[in-house]
């Protein structure tokens, strides 16, 4: 009798084993790596936010392959150090077949020779900094635009903004150094005086001594490069200081409703770069898409604030599916390969890539659009 119920007990393990690896064979995981704690958590986390209103969409359209996709988001905790051990977890634990992330240019960066270890594709969904798609890495197709894409996009602007003498102030990592040198050069070749160039440690709060600076240099424009978070903080001490300088942000992770509502009268006059215009959506290239996005994020009654950063996750797991789809398989290899012929509407226009870096390991480059707003009596305004 004993016999009978140990071959029971085994035969019951057995079948829940059974289920459990059915169950997982159902759906096709997709990995997420966001900083969703520290200095980028605000941003992290509407991206986050977005690839889950995506998931239930994609989801409720059918899936892909007859299946449902899972994310697993993980947190980098707006760190080097956290991300790349995110990803290794996603890789090696989780066995996903692709990945999205990682918002920062730093971050990405230090993932991006893991996604090369296991010859895993990543879709980059944020940074901008132009070594991520030059430096040899054929696992990286980024969609959201490098920071030459950026200024190149804005060049036209100096001479209708008048701006004669431009300063410049950014976070001490690849995202801000790198716009600040994109910028600056675009300005320079445009006939524009480069004033001083100054920098600020990611999790720093006081920005006098180097406003101060930037007050004395006598620029008519500052450039400021650096998320959302800082961004509040600089607009009030510039205000406090009496800075009359007209303050433009770059980088499109300057959320202007956010700015709003923490920084108040401080956000007025200031100019923002963004990627998408949620305030008036009929100025992207998809424009029912664009509705139907800010639709589902009011219904889930996210921050307004945080749709010019979710969107990016919406673009990203639609192209990721379209990948998958054309693939035919949930696998690394395949999903590579088919992802260069990927051709999405999404919310930033027309998703396709173009190659980028050297011959033979070049990595994918969207070439999305750039838009130009202002904060004007506490309401974002079109320029």
């Amino acid at each position: 009798m004993k016999a009978i119920m140990q071959k029971l007990a085994l035969a019951a393990v057995g079948a829940a084993l059974l289920g459990g690896a059915a169950a997982a064979q159902d759906t096709i995981k997709i990995g997420v790596t966001q900083p969703l704690t520290g200095p980028f958590a605000a941003s992290g986390n509407y991206v986050a936010q977005g690839a889950k209103i995506a998931e239930e969409e994609i989801n409720k359209a059918g899936g892909v392959l007859g299946k449902k996709i899972q994310l697993i988001v993980e947190d980098n905790k707006s760190n080097p150090t956290e991300a790349v051990a995110t990803a290794e977890k996603l890789i090696v634990r989780d066995k996903v077949p692709v990945m999205m992330g990682a918002w920062s240019s730093t971050l990405t960066l230090a993932v991006m020779p893991k996604l090369e270890e296991y010859k895993v594709p990543m879709l980059v969904e944020t940074s901008s900094s132009g070594k991520i798609t030059t430096s040899g890495n054929p696992y990286i197709f980024r969609i959201s635009p490098t920071s030459q894409m950026e200024a190149k996009a804005f060049t036209p602007l100096f001479k209708k903004m008048n701006i004669k003498k431009a300063d410049f102030l950014a976070t001490n990592n690849d995202f801000g150094l790198g716009a600040s040198k994109e910028f600056s050069e675009a300005a320079k070749a445009d006939g524009v005086q480069i004033g001083i160039m100054e920098t600020m440690d990611p999790k720093a709060t006081d920005f006098s001594a180097q406003l101060a600076k930037i007050k004395a240099s006598g620029g008519d424009t500052l450039f400021v490069t650096t998320a959302v978070e800082q961004i509040t903080l600089i607009l009030k001490q510039a205000k406090d200081q009496q800075l009359t300088t007209r303050i433009i942000t770059t980088g499109g992770s300057n959320s202007p409703d956010q700015l709003i509502a923490q920084a108040g009268e401080a956000a007025n006059g200031s100019y923002h770069l963004v990627f998408f215009t949620p305030w008036f959506p009929e100025a992207v290239k998809n424009p029912e898409i664009a509705k139907k996005f800010v639709a589902l994020w009011n219904e889930k009654k996210h921050p307004v604030g945080g749709l010019t950063e979710g969107f990016r996750a919406w673009d990203g797991l639609h192209v990721i599916v379209a990948a998958i789809k054309a693939a035919g398989k949930a696998e690394p290899e395949a999903i590579t390969k088919a992802m260069w012929d990927v051709k999405v509407p999404g919310i930033n226009g027309d998703i396709a890539f173009i190659k980028q870096g050297p011959a033979g390991k070049e990595s994918a480059q969207n070439v999305p659009s750039v838009y130009l707003v202002k904060i004007d009596g506490g309401k974002v305004t079109r320029q």
